[in-house]
């Protein structure tokens, strides 16, 4: 018995591929019911740069033939997947969501690590989503390809700086995205487009060409579930020698690991980190369900703080240090191009000299120690993501916030970019008007596999059930 196409748009890559397995469908017909996914999500949301069709559908028939000899090429053979458009994909071009960035002239033969796994295990690929320029803020514009907006209400933003993926993902445009988190650039968008997503520790999945970010930018998965995020780190975090920071690989399975006991672990449970941060009520009682959830299953729940201070002052210094990096080579003609907003802390991080960088590394490492001791006590803790859901889409802080920059309304995540630790977001509810909401989940570093099994289990429990977004309508011809 054949499954609906729209329905095969909605399934996991873990149903997908049993489903492969079983003969139930093929990936040709579960790519051919994305492609037109995906394009009812690009006209409702601008969540991609390029949509392969036809080499997704090649690659996709080629998947089948391995499927009917019984000789997968690995666990994501067949499965779709999307790419954010700052890693290198070979034969695409990766534009950056920049203007300064040319297509031509470039070979565009090379795959990043991530990429290149996900490629050898059998993954279709759909075409590169979008993300603001050089992914420099947690929202999703940019001026080469526009604004990127929700799939709850395409009037509110996706967040960023990997909104596209998100995007794509919540609207069945794939059920696996890869993308990249500097300061919480995968976990923003993931909880305001209610789907999962995971930033592991720092060096778990390589990554090439290092970012001008410096060890602030991790990549991760993004997808419909824990289940999902555990399977595609078992194909992305294999060793790749062009990145000299990648940990030593895994000794187990992420997939495997998902089964262990969630009771007897001890969480902290920290509502807004012992700062001033105005979280909207209904975020807290959402987060507060997820804590409850985790009682329930056996955890030892203490709320309590960290015992940290904001670091927004160091982050600024690494992260718009970076910024300039980035535009160095840029003339004024090309900077002219450039989004008003990156060309601000460029500017800024031109102006800032070696001693300060140090300074803002020690405070990182003060803060490294510090949760390091933290956890010492605690296995895991949890956060809201975001104190706030999805505001209006094609600015950079919420109308009215008082806020100047981005790291103003994101408090709970770039801190955790500072300190490498593994931290994931699951959907754990939705405001009054529909909008999603995020639990942040956050563990030692090295504790990847314990904070997607925390987050298996609160899906295995319902905690992490919200509504569907309103589905895009097909365009007309598919």
């Amino acid at each position: 018995m054949t499954t609906e196409p729209t329905r095969l748009a909605d399934l996991t890559a873990t149903r997908l591929t049993a489903g492969y397995a079983a003969g139930e469908f093929s990936p040709v017909e579960v790519t051919s019911a994305v492609l037109a996914r995906a394009e009812a999500a690009q006209a409702r949301t601008n969540a991609f740069v390029r949509i392969d069709s036809e080499e997704a559908l090649a690659a996709a028939g080629e998947s089948a033939r391995r499927w009917r000899a019984g000789r997968p090429a690995g666990p994501v053979d067949g499965v779709p997947v999307t790419v954010k458009d700052l890693l290198l994909t070979r034969g695409t071009p990766t534009l950056r969501g920049s203007r300064t960035v040319r297509a031509e002239g470039a070979a565009w033969d090379e795959d990043a690590p991530a990429v290149a796994r996900l490629r050898a295990a059998g993954a279709v690929f759909l075409g590169k989503t979008t993300t603001p320029e050089f992914g420099w803020k947690g929202v999703t514009d940019s001026p080469r390809y526009g604004v990127t907006g929700n799939p709850y209400d395409p009037g509110r933003t996706s967040g960023g700086s990997s909104g596209g993926g998100a995007a794509a993902v919540a609207l069945g445009a794939g059920p696996l995205a890869l993308g990249t988190d500097g300061g919480g650039s995968v976990r923003i968008p993931a909880s305001f487009c209610g789907i999962f997503a995971l930033k592991g520790t720092y060096g778990r999945v390589p990554l090439y060409p290092a970012s001008p970010f410096g060890t602030l930018s991790h990549v991760g998965p993004m997808t419909r579930d824990a289940a999902d995020a555990a399977l595609m780190m078992d194909v992305i975090t294999g060793p790749d020698w062009r990145d000299w920071t990648q940990l030593a690989p895994e000794t187990g399975s992420f997939r495997a690991a998902l089964t262990g006991p969630v009771a007897g672990l001890r969480v902290a449970y920290s509502p807004s980190l012992g700062w001033d941060v105005p979280v909207a009520p209904e975020v807290a009682a959402a987060v507060r369900t997820v804590v409850d959830r985790l009682a329930a299953l056996g955890a030892h729940v203490e709320e309590t703080d960290p015992g940290i201070e904001d670091p927004v002052a160091a982050f600024h210094t690494l992260w718009f240090s970076g910024a300039a990096r980035v535009v160095q080579h840029l003339g004024d003609a090309e900077r002219a191009l450039l989004d008003p907003g990156l060309r601000e802390i460029c500017e800024r991080g031109a102006r800032l000299g070696a001693l300060d960088y140090l300074a803002a590394v020690e405070v990182r490492a003060a803060l490294g120690r510090a949760m390091g001791r933290f956890h010492r006590t605690y296995d895991l803790l949890v956060t809201p993501t975001e104190p706030i859901t999805a505001f209006a889409a094609g600015a950079e802080v919420p109308a009215g916030s008082g806020y100047t920059r981005w790291t103003g309304w994101t408090p709970f995540t770039y801190p955790f970019n500072m300190t490498q630790q593994p931290a994931a977001t699951l959907p754990c509810g939705v405001d009054g008007a529909g909008l999603p909401i995020g639990a942040q989940l956050i563990g030692a570093r090295h504790a990847d596999a314990l904070v997607l099994r925390v987050a298996h289990a609160l899906y295995e429990a319902g905690a992490a059930e919200i509504p569907a977004p309103p589905a895009p309508a097909t365009p007309a011809g598919r």
